[in-house]
């Protein structure tokens, strides 16, 4: 199999096991949201250990301790992690799976704001255009739910976040897992602990399959992650965009098809706008990027030798 197809094998796959993810959510009742998340960032602490031991890949650790500026980026990172990954399984346990596939719609938008506001880029015009359909959807959707979608926005705002500091980090895929996770570990255990003295615990508590599921809460966090790395080294950026809404296709399917969760005119028309702004952004991605392949090929085309 050539680097290519590996590259989208690796990709699907890990679109697909986000997709499906709520599913697997929602096995996790009766336990707490804060539960969840806390056996996530344990658990996932021991399944990349054992994972980097069989790569015999420990050595990355002594030479980040001498990194101080690094060790903070990764701080940041973990409390941004935390947070998309809190909110997401608070909005799957309190049955809102359509506002929490809203966010993964809109995070490439907010990636490009980013850009703008904190790295000082300019935007083409079809990317401003794209920001302000996507603007005027989150106000529809506001008057939708009477609220802010502010489940959505706090996804796509954290991951956003943590993207941009894992890009400035350039830490592998396990090795930066591996750190985050550790950060937040002694919190989530401390948790787990104050949980099981009051007799809240549901891990060991309600059965055998239960408890798995909740073990297997950190294989489920980093396979995905692992087969999204082994992807972004194969593709080019703007193959891997094209199949990135796979996954909030599918968790916006969950919501609607299995889990029965309302969406009335006006919350279809909001999500109208958001796959329009998406439609006009990866429309100028792609053309942005085939003219770049072709003025580099210009100017790497050495000129015919005249006779």
């Amino acid at each position: 199999m050539t680097p290519l197809r590996l590259g989208y094998l690796y990709g699907i796959v890990a679109y697909l096991l986000w997709g499906f993810f709520p599913l697997y959510l929602k096995l996790l009742r009766p336990a707490g949201s804060m539960e969840i998340l806390a056996h996530r960032i344990v658990w996932s602490v021991v399944f990349v250990a054992l994972l980097l031991g069989a790569m015999r890949n420990a050595g990355f650790l002594r030479a980040l301790l001498r990194r101080p500026r690094a060790l903070a980026g990764i701080g940041v990172a973990a409390a941004l992690i935390a947070v998309n990954w809190g909110t997401y399984i608070y909005g799957v346990t309190s049955d809102r799976v359509v506002e929490t596939a809203l966010g993964y719609f809109i995070n490439p938008l907010v990636v490009v704001l980013l850009g703008v506001t904190v790295l000082g880029e300019r935007l083409r015009p079809a990317q401003w255009a794209a920001l302000g359909i996507g603007g005027l959807a989150v106000a529809v959707l506001t008057i939708d739910y009477g609220r802010l979608p502010y489940l959505a926005l706090a996804l796509a705002l954290s991951f956003a976040g943590y993207g941009l500091v894992k890009k400035r980090l350039g830490l592998p895929a396990a090795e930066g897992l591996f750190v985050e996770s550790a950060v937040l570990a002694l919190p989530a255990l401390a948790y787990l602990g104050w949980l099981a003295a009051a007799g809240d615990a549901t891990f060991g508590q309600v059965s055998v399959g239960h408890t798995v599921l909740l073990v297997s809460a950190g294989a489920a966090t980093a396979i995905p992650l692992l087969l999204f790395a082994g992807a972004a080294n194969r593709l080019p950026l703007t193959n891997l965009g094209m199949i990135q809404y796979l996954a909030p296709i599918l968790q916006l399917g969950c919501g609607v098809l299995i889990f029965h969760e309302p969406m009335p005119p006006a919350r279809l028309a909001g999500f109208a706008l958001v796959w329009a702004a998406l439609i006009v952004f990866t429309a100028d991605a792609l053309r942005h990027s085939h003219r770049t392949h072709r003025t580099r090929r210009a100017t790497t085309t050495p000129a015919p030798t005249p006779r």
